[in-house]
């Protein structure tokens, strides 16, 4: 049995290591065993994203199998598949609660088909299933001791998602899907279909630019969230934000020039925050959170 759990955590940290193109940079400042747990967490979210991303009427079914294959990890069963152990024995060794991950799956399944957000709500609902709920579980791996720790990190995730929709707005609409508020695309007079088809006009620029100043107002509110986890979790978390905020900041700088090309934060400039990380630097200097910068002032 410690032979498979082992082997199960050995594949996620190759899976983390192929795909996790920003959180891997910053698992490693993490001790072994919260390293094998957050890679273990990274695989099953990683999983469910993509079982969405597969075309055909298929992925409905496989996110079904996926959903009763995770049920019977969770009650200490064995379905097939070299995930499971390693999730399994995460989500005991760290007490992570189960509904978690029926959010996570109520989350993605809705990216089954066409999706539009009506209003700022609806999107904030979104993100707090794919992506405060993982930052949630990551909580739990790190250790905390006040329930804040729980409050900031749903907010924290709620800016990295945004983040997300930023950056992957060109490739959502390939999907036929527009992350961006209808409310919000109405009252810039931006059209969805210019959305779908690419076009950066100006009122499309302005929505975009509305999401990128919530996300900066949730990555402040957001800040003690360091501060509030066990302290030898608090580099590799002040290295992730700081990671997606730097990404934040280069989207911004490109005047929101995401409808023609990914926009990525380079891996010199990822190392390097790292290597911040690592010597203790920004983020002690900063009490242990991220530098206030002042940027995108003003409440969602």
């Amino acid at each position: 049995m410690k032979d498979s759990v082992a082997q199960s955590y050995a594949w996620c940290r190759r899976l983390a290591r192929r795909r996790a193109r920003n959180f891997y940079y910053s698992f490693w400042l993490l001790p072994s065993p919260q390293r094998d747990a957050v890679c273990a967490l990274y695989a099953f979210m990683r999983r469910c994203d993509d079982l969405t991303d597969e075309p055909g009427a298929d992925a409905a079914a496989a996110l079904a199998a996926w959903r009763r294959d995770m049920e019977q990890a969770l009650e200490g069963r064995s379905p097939p598949g070299p995930l499971w152990p390693a999730f399994a024995d995460t989500v005991r060794r760290y007490r992570i609660p189960r509904h978690y991950f029926y959010e996570v799956l109520e989350g993605v399944a809705g990216d089954l088909r066409p999706r539009r957000m009506a209003t700022f709500e609806e999107l904030y609902r979104y993100c707090y299933q794919v992506a405060s709920v993982p930052g949630l579980s990551l909580v739990h791996v790190l250790g905390f001791e006040s329930a804040q720790a729980l409050a900031l990190a749903e907010k924290c995730g709620v800016a990295f998602q945004l983040t997300n929709i930023l950056r992957d707005v060109r490739e959502d609409a390939l999907r036929g899907r527009i992350y961006l508020p209808e409310e919000d695309l109405a009252h810039a007079g931006a059209r969805a279909e210019d959305v779908l088809a690419g076009r950066r006009t100006p009122a499309v620029v302005e929505v975009l630019r509305r999401q990128a100043v919530r996300a900066a107002w949730y990555y402040r509110e957001s800040a003690p969230l360091i501060g509030a986890v066990a302290p030898e979790g608090r580099a590799a978390l002040w290295a992730l934000i700081a990671i997606y905020r730097k990404l934040l900041e280069r989207i911004e700088r490109s005047d929101f020039d995401v409808m023609a090309r990914r926009i990525r934060l380079p891996a010199w400039e990822k190392s390097w925050i790292v290597a911040q990380a690592m010597w203790g630097r920004q983020w002690q200097r900063s009490g242990g959170s991220w530098a206030n910068t002042g940027r995108g002032a003003g409440a969602p």
